[in-house]
């Protein structure tokens, strides 16, 4: 019954299983393929039998969002919504959101990819009226949530703009490049994380870690610097806030291979919630399960390390303040380093970026702060 499918976790083997070679990634897909099926199905079989077609599936309503102490992320709770062809203002959401299914279904079948302004587009190829993208993405949501699966699983990616460095070496599974190996260590600028790498198996790597840093300036300068030599790392450039295909592929190398998850952002309220994001997820994302890494650790910069390195920083502004009053009152911020450094960012209303260690030298981040911020967070 298409209302009882659930989502379940694939074991996750070591790199050298069955599994493993196949391809996680592959039998997502499959899963996403069985539930589209089940929905033209079922759909075809209403209509030929009379009955309006109507589809189920939770709320993203603000009062359905809940935070589950348990799993430290917000969920989706018990409140669903209903579309039904018997009402003429659901005909127009469950006609796109149909027309998305079967899109989406193409493009894995085929084994294509699409961002999400290709869909917006598309759709107009089918005669399928969307007002704007926001509409369109609204209704890509939807299919999220009603498969419990991310929209790169049924492959709609947004455009790419983080990268990764390091020993491990991957092998594609995209149609074309199947069993090709790379060395993500062999081009000093790094590999974007896209489609075909975020579904790529991990085939061997000597990484003990992985450092995830805001922004690509700092990226540039561990790879310059030879951190991931020096600290046995994968470095990854989250471009600020980490689009979901980074924060899938964190999660996979934090699971699959074991390695913790280090993150390095600016020195303000805004850098702390990226890492908070990476590590318990967010609102927006609360029908998701696969973005998160609990374990995660954020080394920085915090509020306290801005008064103990005496580093250059800039005043706070209003809508700074404002923003940490407004995570103070989030459930993920409760005690812990978390409402410890908020507290001291309104104390000393300064903020500071990962650039001004340079006023100490270039290398004073990976010479200095780096080993002592890990040494310190190893023991939290």
């Amino acid at each position: 019954h298409i209302q009882s499918f659930k989502n379940h976790t694939i074991p996750i083997k070591t790199m050298s299983s069955k599994s493993s070679k196949e391809g996680i990634a592959s039998a997502r897909k499959r899963e996403v393929k069985k539930f589209l099926k089940g929905l033209g199905i079922r759909t075809y079989s209403d209509m030929n039998k009379g009955i309006f077609p109507e589809i189920n599936f939770p709320s993203r309503s603000v009062r359905n969002i809940i935070y589950d102490e348990m799993l430290k992320q917000y969920i989706l709770g018990r409140t669903s919504v209903k579309r039904s062809t018997h009402n003429i203002k659901h005909i127009r959401p469950f006609t796109q959101l149909i027309w998305l299914a079967f899109f989406a279904n193409k493009l894995v079948e085929q084994g294509k990819t699409s961002t999400l302004r290709d869909v917006f587009y598309s759709a107009q190829a089918y005669d399928m009226e969307f007002v704007d993208q926001a509409e369109s993405d609204e209704i890509i949501t939807d299919l999220e949530v009603l498969l419990s699966k991310a929209r790169e699983d049924f492959n709609v990616y947004p455009e790419e703009r983080s990268a990764i460095f390091g020993d491990l070496t991957i092998e594609y599974t995209v149609p074309g490049y199947e069993g090709k190996r790379l060395n993500l260590a062999s081009h000093p600028d790094g590999y974007l994380i896209g489609p075909s790498l975020s579904t790529a198996n991990f085939i061997d790597t000597s990484s003990e870690m992985v450092l995830a840093v805001e922004k690509g300036g700092l990226f540039t300068r561990f790879v310059e610097e030879k951190v991931h030599n020096r600290y046995n790392a994968l470095i990854i450039d989250t471009a600020g806030q980490p689009p979901r295909s980074t924060r899938y592929m964190l999660k996979r190398l934090n699971q699959e291979l074991g390695l913790p998850v280090y993150i390095l952002t600016d020195g303000d309220v805004y850098g702390e919630h990226i890492a908070m994001v990476i590590i318990s997820g967010s609102a927006n994302a609360a029908h998701l399960r696969e973005l998160t890494v609990p374990s995660g650790k954020w080394i920085g910069v915090w509020g306290s390390d801005i008064i103990k390195h005496k580093l250059p920083s800039d005043p706070l502004t209003d809508m700074d303040i404002k923003r940490i009053y407004e995570l103070k009152k989030d459930p993920r911020y409760k005690g812990g380093i978390w409402q410890r450094e908020l507290d001291v960012f309104l104390k000393i209303k300064k903020k500071s970026e990962l650039e001004a260690f340079a006023k100490y030298g270039l290398t004073t981040i990976t010479d200095k702060y780096l080993p002592e911020k890990l040494d310190i967070v190893k023991t939290l």
